[in-house]
C-alpha cells in the first residue's frame, strides 16, 4: 500500500521532472481534482509559526493551456521538502499543545470567550478591505455580495454571541421527580475539548469564522483547516487569525491532502465539516475510527416548487437571488431545479429572463456583479453537465461559456431526462434545469425520489399547499415564498437530514453544537428515606405493597 495519502482512490503524487511539477490529487474540503481533463494546478507551500501556508506560485498566472507551471530545480525540492514538514507527527504535536491549553482551563472562562470572540470583530472590521480582496482573488466575488454574504453576517455572528454568551454559559434548570425529593437539577453546558474545523471555498470567509465563533463561544480550543480551493482567503484567515487571536488555544493549518490526512488520524472532541457528500464519508469514517462525533455540512440538489397562484415578478427575482446573485449557484442552498406545470413553465422562463437581464444585463458575461467558477475543474465539470447528449438542446436561455474567465452564464433549461447527470448531481453552478408536472401537486413525488436536500423551498399562496409541503418533504430546512434567507435567523437551527448532513449550527445552536450537555442532581443529606435502603430485601409483592 502507498504511503501516500488516498482519497477516494487516487494517490496525491508529486512528480518532479524537467523542471515540471503535476500535483494530482483531490482536494478533501471538495470534490476538488487538479489534474482532470489534463490540467493541472500547482499550489507552493511556506511555513510560518508551525502552520503550513499554501499559495500559488510566485509568479501569478496560468504558464501554458496545460495548466503546468515551471520552476527551478532547487526551488520545487525545497517546496517537495518544506510540504512534508506538516505531517501526522506534527498534527499529533499540535493536537496535544492545544490540549494542554485547554486542560489549563483558560478557555473556560467567560472572560475568554468574550476576548476572542471581540477580537474576531475587530478583526473583520479592521480588515473588511483585505478580506474583500482575498474574495475577489478566489472568486471574482462582487464587492457588495462579499459585504452582504460574508463580511456583514460574521459580523452578526460575533454580535449575537457577546449578546447572548452569558445567558447561553448559564447552567438550565431541570424539573427533579418524588424519587430525588428532596433536590434540584441542572443541566451544565461544558465545552468538548479540542475542536477540528474542516471550511469550505464557496464562502471561504463566512463558513470558517462562523464554526469557529461557536466553538470559541462554547469554550474550545479550535484548529481551523481553511479551503485550499479559495487560497487567498485562506491565506489570508492564516495571517489575521494568528494575529488577533489566541495562539495557544486557536490555530490555523493550510493545505490541502498531505496535511487533512495528518489532522484527521489525530483524536479530536469533535469534527465541523462543510463540502460535499463523497468527502463528508471520508471524514466520518477517519472520526469513527476515534469514536469523534461530527456535525456535517454537506448539500444536495435543493428543489423550488412553484405555484402558478403567485406574485410572477417577486418568485423570479427571489429564485434568481437564491440561484445567479448566490455566488453563481456555487452555494449549498441555491436552488438546484425547478418544478412547476407544464402550463405554467413558459410563464416562468420569460419572467426569469427578463429578471436576469434586470440583474446582470443584457450580456451577463460582461456583468461584473456575478462571480466566476472557482476553478477549471469546476468549470469542466459544469460543461460537461450542460454539454451531454440529451441535454445541450434543452437549453432555453443562456449557455455560453468562456473557459479563459471561467464564466459560464446564467442557464436555464427545460425538462432535461431524469437520468442525466444534471438531475443526479449536485449542479453547485448557474445552471438551473425545470422539471415539469401536469399538476403542481406532483412535484411531491419528484422531491421525494431524490435524497433528501439541505433546503427546500415553494412559492405558493395556497395555505394548503403549504401545510403538506412542510408536512410531506423532508429537507434540513424550508422556506416559503423566498430563497436562501432562513439561513439568516439566528433562532433556526441550520443544517442538513440523511445525505444533505448531520447535526445544526447558528446562533445558540452554535453554542450547543460544540456543548456537552452535563445533567448534574444536587441532593442534600436532609430528608434521607430509610425505605430507600429496605427494598433490597423486599420481595416484588412487598414492595409493589409499599
Amino acid at each position: 500500500m502507498s504511503d501516500m495519502p488516498v482519497v477516494m482512490g487516487l494517490n496525491a503524487t508529486d512528480l518532479v521532472a524537467n523542471q515540471m511539477v503535476e500535483l494530482a490529487t483531490i482536494g478533501v474540503n471538495g470534490l476538488e481534482t487538479y489534474s482532470c481533463f489534463n490540467k493541472t494546478i500547482i499550489y507552493g507551500y511556506a511555513y510560518k509559526n508551525n502552520s503550513t501556508h499554501l499559495s500559488f506560485p510566485s509568479s501569478g498566472r496560468w504558464c501554458s493551456s496545460s495548466y503546468r507551471c515551471l520552476a527551478t530545480q532547487s526551488s520545487l525540492m525545497m517546496t517537495w521538502e518544506e510540504k512534508q514538514r506538516f505531517d501526522v507527527e506534527a498534527a499529533d504535536l499540535l493536537v496535544k499543545e492545544l490540549r494542554k491549553s485547554f486542560n489549563s482551563g483558560k478557555t473556560k472562562s467567560y472572560e475568554w470567550r468574550k476576548s476572542q470572540i471581540e477580537s474576531i470583530a475587530k478583526m473583520v472590521e479592521e480588515k473588511e478591505k483585505e478580506i474583500t480582496e482575498a474574495l475577489y482573488k478566489d472568486l471574482s466575488k462582487p464587492e457588495t455580495e462579499s459585504f452582504v454574504s460574508e463580511i456583514s453576517m460574521s459580523k452578526g455572528s460575533c454580535k449575537l454571541a457577546l449578546e447572548e454568551l452569558k445567558s447561553w454559559m448559564n447552567p438550565e434548570k431541570a424539573k427533579t421527580s418524588l424519587t430525588t425529593y428532596p433536590s434540584s437539577a441542572e443541566i451544565v453546558s461544558e465545552p468538548l475539548g479540542v475542536v477540528l474545523i474542516i471550511s469550505a471555498w464557496n464562502y471561504p470567509f463566512l463558513l470558517s469564522l462562523d464554526p469557529v465563533i461557536g466553538a470559541i463561544a462554547a469554550g474550545n480550543a479550535v484548529v481551523l483547516k481553511p479551503s485550499e480551493i479559495a487560497p487567498a482567503t485562506s491565506s489570508l484567515l492564516a495571517e489575521l487569525i494568528a494575529e488577533y487571536l489566541d495562539k495557544s488555544t486557536i490555530r490555523v493549518v493550510e493545505g490541502a491532502v498531505a496535511e487533512t490526512s495528518a489532522l484527521l488520524e489525530q483524536k479530536w472532541d469533535k469534527i465541523f465539516y462543510t463540502g460535499g457528500e463523497r468527502v463528508g464519508r471520508i471524514i466520518m469514517s477517519a472520526a469513527a475510527k476515534h469514536l469523534t462525533p461530527v456535525i456535517l455540512e454537506l448539500g444536495g440538489k435543493c428543489p423550488a416548487l412553484v405555484d402558478s397562484n403567485i406574485n410572477l415578478q417577486v418568485a423570479a427575482r427571489r429564485i434568481i437571488a437564491g440561484k445567479w446573485v448566490c455566488n453563481n449557484g456555487q452555494a449549498c442552498i441555491a436552488v438546484d431545479y425547478i418544478i412547476t406545470t407544464k402550463q405554467f413553465a413558459p410563464k416562468l422562463i420569460d419572467a426569469l429572463r427578463q429578471e436576469v437581464e434586470e440583474f446582470f444585463g443584457k450580456d451577463p458575461m460582461g456583468s461584473k456583479d456575478i462571480s466566476r467558477i472557482v476553478n477549471s475543474f469546476h468549470f469542466n465539470r459544469l460543461a460537461s453537465l450542460l454539454d451531454e447528449d440529451k441535454v445541450s438542446n434543452k437549453i432555453v436561455y443562456g449557455g455560453q461559456k468562456d473557459e479563459n474567465q471561467l464564466k459560464i452564464s446564467p442557464t436555464i433549461l427545460l425538462d432535461v431526462p431524469e437520468d442525466s447527470l444534471i438531475m443526479k448531481e449536485e449542479i453547485f453552478g448557474p445552471l438551473l434545469p425545470i422539471v415539469t408536472v401536469e399538476k403542481i401537486e406532483d412535484g411531491f413525488e419528484v422531491i421525494k425520489s431524490k435524497p433528501k436536500p439541505l433546503a427546500a423551498y415553494l412559492f405558493s399562496d395556497d395555505e394548503q399547499m403549504k401545510k403538506d409541503f412542510v408536512q410531506n418533504v423532508s429537507a434540513g430546512g424550508m422556506l416559503v415564498n423566498d430563497t436562501i434567507l432562513h439561513l439568516t435567523v439566528s433562532s433556526l437551527p441550520f443544517g442538513g437530514v440523511g445525505e444533505s448532513g448531520m447535526g445544526a449550527y447558528h446562533g445558540k445552536f452554535s453554542f450547543d453544537a460544540f456543548s456537552h450537555k452535563k445533567g448534574v442532581l444536587y441532593r442534600s443529606f436532609d430528608g434521607d428515606a430509610t425505605t430507600r435502603f429496605q427494598i433490597v430485601r423486599l420481595s416484588k409483592d412487598e414492595y409493589q405493597d409499599k
